[in-house]
Formats: C-alpha cells, structure tokens, sequence
C-alpha cells in the first residue's frame, strides 16, 4: 500500500511540474511591461475608442478633461479661458494654439472633438 501511495505522490507532483509549465508562458506574456507604456497606451485606447465627442465650444472644462486623452483639469481650463477671451473656435486645430496644449496632443484627440 505505502508503494501505491509513493507512487501517487509522485504521479502528483509530475501532474503539477507540467501543469505549471503550461501555466508559466501564459503568465509571461500577461505580465506588466517593463516602462509600463504598454498600458498606458491600452488605457488611452479605450478611452478614445468610445469615440464619445465633446464640443470645445460649449463644453466645461470638466467634460473636456474626462473626454480628452493627456488633459486634465488645469490644462482643460486654459482650454476654456482661451475661449472665453478669443470667443468660439472656428476649427479643432485651433486648440494649437492655447498655451500648454501641442500639436501631438491635439492630433491624439481628434477623435473625441467637435466643434
């Protein structure tokens, strides 16, 4: 019977050895990158892919910062401030030219702008 049983144990133990070698590469390829942007850019994908538009003429500076990929509140503000001493924005690219905002991050947000 003990023979049985060692027999078992290490019936057992091969089961786990190989079972955790085809657990191990699935777990590889779902670990976190090393700089992280790889999530960052994942997080950015989603927020953009929900393709929910704001006006930049009539929206807060609230809604801009929850709509706007790399915009928070501050710089959401200069977006709003802009537009309440020059008036309404004629074109989306005009948000080039409020200070603090670049080319690069008015490209990344084209998506989720209207007039």
């Amino acid at each position: 019977m003990e023979e049985n049983s060692m027999r078992n144990y290490r019936l057992q133990r091969l089961a786990f050895v190989l079972a955790l070698g085809l657990v191990t590469p699935v777990l590889a390829t779902n670990a976190a990158p090393e700089n992280g942007r790889a999530m960052v850019k994942t997080m950015q994908t989603k927020k953009e892919s929900g393709h929910e538009q704001v006006s930049i003429n009539n929206a807060s500076a609230q809604e801009l910062a929850a709509v706007m990929n790399g915009v928070g509140l501050k710089k959401a503000e200069s977006i709003v401030s802009y537009r309440e001493k020059y008036g309404p924005f004629t074109g989306i690219e005009q948000l080039k030219e409020v200070p603090g905002l670049g080319n690069a991050l008015v490209e990344r947000n084209l998506d989720n702008l209207k007039l």
